[in-house]
């Protein structure tokens, strides 16, 4: 496996959004994402900052993808 992209939040949502996913709602800087068959994960969006390695295999484990599915919608 290689190793993932380093992604802002919005790129994350962008590809998400792109798997089925919509934004159900937002507190504060964290973007809530449903899929219609009920999978859901949140993502952090703070401007300028990229999104840690842990906590991007943490959303992609929640939308229950793996790397290569998620590597593909980007």
């Amino acid at each position: 496996m290689s190793k993932l992209p380093s992604l802002t939040g919005e790129q994350v949502v962008g590809a998400l959004r792109k798997a089925g996913f919509e934004i159900v709602r937002q507190k504060g800087s964290h973007v809530f994402l449903r899929h219609p068959d009920g999978r859901s994960t949140v993502v952090p969006l703070h401007a300028g900052e990229t999104i840690g390695p842990g906590l991007l295999r943490k959303i992609i484990r929640d939308a229950e993808m793996t790397r290569e599915e998620f590597r593909s919608l980007l």
